[in-house]
């Protein structure tokens, strides 16, 4: 077995493991605290975390990547003395950022979140504090995934977002009590340290050697710094977005960012494990391929058909599944029936989510790879106005709905442009055969879906136990979906049955 082929078994196996720790910290941050001001303020506080892990994992990477692999490649020594000082640099920087956010959290925090309460206001003001403490840390976990992937090295990685979720839902379980809603804080950043610091092991066992070095080539410095930019900018639309989302929500009643978190929780599953493994390898090959187009075509050919095989169904499914899925993870301790049917309305209308921001990475990747990273910002940027608008003129009239509304159809929109810049340079050709491929996908995820519910009115399932819908419904929605895709789409199927073989 290959090294791509073991990166893969493991990564994926990971990024299923850290799911389950997920859904572990969900269940237990929902039996202890409900929806409630206390999860409010933690959500809120969280997305600086997020802000900072899209900088790194998609601005840094998507530019450090492509980059070091040609740049090592013509010289193997200046590669790794440009990829030290490039990492100094950047650590210093995060260290100066980690100093102004946590003397200044009392400030921005309200102006960013201006709807908020007195006292989600006073706990997310404590919370970013702690959070920027720890910054440096956070953001040295994020660089060596970069680092690593550089190596064809991805499995500490996933170990080490596993560790950051599985101690904040050990530290809430046990700290409680003691620590409140802060202990998730204090395991999320207990478990980050630790996880970098396996990282950082992996990749001193490698053929990585760090020096105390800031001094780059001036090519180098200058590509980097063209590229870098208009690359953050873009990592930094997707988080403007959700603090947009988090404003408007912070101001349509009590524990709405926690039915959207929650929902958007389990509509990041899919792709957050899609992401993490086989994205991150197709953008390794994407960015070795990118002087051979035939290969460069086949492999963003690849990518498209195994996310709409692997995410359209889990799409469907969810439509169907998705209140026992909630129920399951959630309601349990001061989680109320209530807040469950509050939390499956807005996953209901996240749903395009997932199809269409799946495919949109492999696009997106594309461009990265291919050095168009000025092109991505710049389609990027116009969701922030699309956002705001749709926000502004439905919150108002519709609350918290309307904000998974605007979600869902910014990715949409964001997906549709894309597709446009990315086929015009592959040709009309590449566009039938995804044309082509999605129709045959389509068919059997419907009809899956079809019979899933069917199946769910004709046993009378909704009135059963959470677990035991999922436990029934989901093997029939499985099995239905293999049947009807190798019948519809005999070739797809049996390229991704060889995948799960090797």
């Amino acid at each position: 077995m290959n090294r791509l082929k073991k990166a893969a078994l493991w990564t994926t196996a990971l990024a299923l493991l850290l799911k389950v720790s997920g859904f572990i910290r969900e269940s237990i941050v929902a039996k202890e605290f409900g929806a409630s001001a206390e999860t409010d303020a933690y959500f809120l506080a969280f997305g600086f975390i997020t802000l900072v892990v899209a900088m790194i994992s998609t601005g840094f990477n998507n530019v450090f990547l492509p980059m070091y692999i040609k740049n090592r490649a013509n010289d193997e020594h200046a590669g790794d003395q440009n990829a030290n000082a490039l990492l100094n640099w950047t650590m210093l920087i995060f260290i100066a950022i980690s100093a102004l956010g946590w003397s200044f959290a009392d400030r921005f925090v309200p102006f960013i979140y201006g709807n908020m309460s007195t006292e989600t206001e006073v706990l997310a003001v404590e919370m970013t504090q702690i959070f920027f403490a720890f910054m440096t840390v956070i953001a040295l976990s994020g660089l060596l995934d970069s680092y690593l992937q550089s190596r064809r090295i991805f499995v500490p990685s996933q170990v080490a977002k596993l560790l950051a979720t599985l101690m904040a839902a050990l530290f809430a379980l046990f700290f409680s009590d003691i620590w409140g809603i802060f202990s998730l804080v204090y395991g999320f950043v207990f478990g980050t340290a630790l996880g970098a610091f396996i990282q950082l092991v992996f990749l001193i066992r490698s053929d990585y050697k760090w020096q105390p070095v800031f001094r780059m080539e001036r090519e180098f410095k200058l590509a980097f710094l063209a590229l870098i930019v208009p690359s953050l900018l873009n990592s930094v639309v997707g988080q403007i977005n959700l603090f947009v989302n988090r404003y408007f929500a912070s101001g349509t009643g009590d524990a709405a960012v926690t039915y959207l978190n929650n929902s958007s929780l389990i509509i990041s599953i899919p792709n957050a494990i899609y992401a993490t493994t086989l994205a991150a390898i197709i953008f390794t090959l994407m960015s070795e391929q990118t002087e051979n187009l035939a290969k460069f075509r086949d492999t963003v050919f690849r990518g498209m058909e195994i996310s709409l095989v692997t995410l359209l169904p889990v799409a469907v499914g969810l439509l169907v599944v998705g209140d026992a899925a909630i129920a399951f993870i959630y309601e349990r301790g001061k989680f109320s029936p209530a807040d469950t049917a509050n939390t499956h309305l807005a996953l209901l209308l996240y749903l395009p989510i997932i199809v269409f921001q799946g495919m949109q990475l492999i696009l997106s990747r594309s461009m990265y790879a291919r050095g168009k990273t000025a092109v991505v910002f710049r389609i990027s940027v116009t969701t922030i106005g699309v956002n705001i608008l749709l926000n502004w003129l439905l919150v108002d009239k519709y609350g918290y709905p309307a904000l998974a509304i605007s979600a869902s159809v910014v990715s949409i929109y964001y997906f549709a442009v894309s597709m446009i810049v990315v086929y015009r340079d592959l040709g009309k050709a590449e566009l039938k055969r995804f044309g082509q491929m999605s129709y045959r996908v389509i068919v059997p995820s419907i009809v899956m879906g079809l019979v899933v519910w069917g199946a769910k009115v004709v046993l009378g399932a909704s009135q059963w136990y959470a677990l035991w819908q999922l436990a029934v419904l989901v093997p029939i929605g499985v099995v239905v979906y293999a049947a009807m895709v190798r019948l519809f789409y005999r070739e797809g199927f049996n390229r991704f049955v060889g995948l799960l073989r090797r």
